[in-house]
């Protein structure tokens, strides 16, 4: 392959894809785009990383950013975009057509968005009716036009008394999703932030009118927007 030369779709192996999607994540939850930072994202040693790496320089998807850090190019945006889409509408499919829990529809959609060929794609998002969201609530890419990936606030950025609406979850943990689902905190409810405990303590929130302790790392999986007292 000719440096430089942009590659199709169809020519793009699992792997790079796998990539393409890493670094597009990574840069939205606004993480240094780095080499070990991308090998730690796709469980492969830094040297595995740094040979694909140089693969996706020479077919024109990735360059060289702000000091250390690698950046996406127009046309490996538009390949991560692509398969983010697929991986977002197989989720949403398993979830809603096949009532698979929204634990594992992740793993699930791993291994099939790298087989879904667009046709098949449209006709899942014809039968879903195009959703925006997944259903941890992460946005749907559109087949065109503009797509915003970045991340709401986490929720232990709320305030004492504030009520905050979850909009997002991390789905990189399917055990604190499973935890997540028995104590009601999934998009679309309201959630009222109570006190935090000292020293690294929980953060107490009311769910469904049930008072939770939430440990800090798992209230930085849920995201959302929250509106305070005047």
């Amino acid at each position: 392959m000719t440096a430089g030369v942009e590659v199709a779709c169809c020519e793009l192996s699992a792997s790079m894809e796998d990539y393409l999607k890493a670094l597009l994540h990574l840069d939205a939850e606004g993480e240094a785009v780095t080499t070990t930072a991308l090998a730690h994202r796709v469980e492969v040693a830094p040297p595995s990383a740094s040979a694909m790496l140089r693969r996706l320089r020479d077919a024109g998807l990735v360059q060289a950013g702000e000091g250390h850090e690698l950046a996406l190019t127009a046309h490996g945006r538009r390949h991560a975009l692509r398969v983010v889409r697929r991986h977002r509408l197989v989720e949403t499919f398993l979830a809603e057509v096949l009532d698979v829990p929204w634990d594992e529809v992740h793993e699930e959609a791993e291994r099939l968005e790298h087989a879904l060929s667009p046709a098949l794609e449209e006709r899942i998002a014809a039968r879903l009716g195009d959703p925006s969201h997944d259903p941890h609530g992460d946005p749907i890419p559109p087949r065109e036009g503009e797509h915003d990936e970045a991340w709401p606030d986490p929720l232990d950025a709320a305030p004492t008394g504030a009520r905050f609406l979850v909009e997002r979850v991390s789905d990189r943990d399917s055990d604190a999703l499973r935890y997540l689902d028995e104590l009601g905190v999934r998009p679309g409810v309201m959630v009222q932030v109570g006190e935090r405990d000292p020293f690294g303590g929980p953060l107490w929130v009311e769910v469904e009118g049930r008072r939770r302790a939430l440990g800090l790392p798992l209230a930085r999986l849920v995201h959302g927007s929250f509106t305070t007292r005047a």
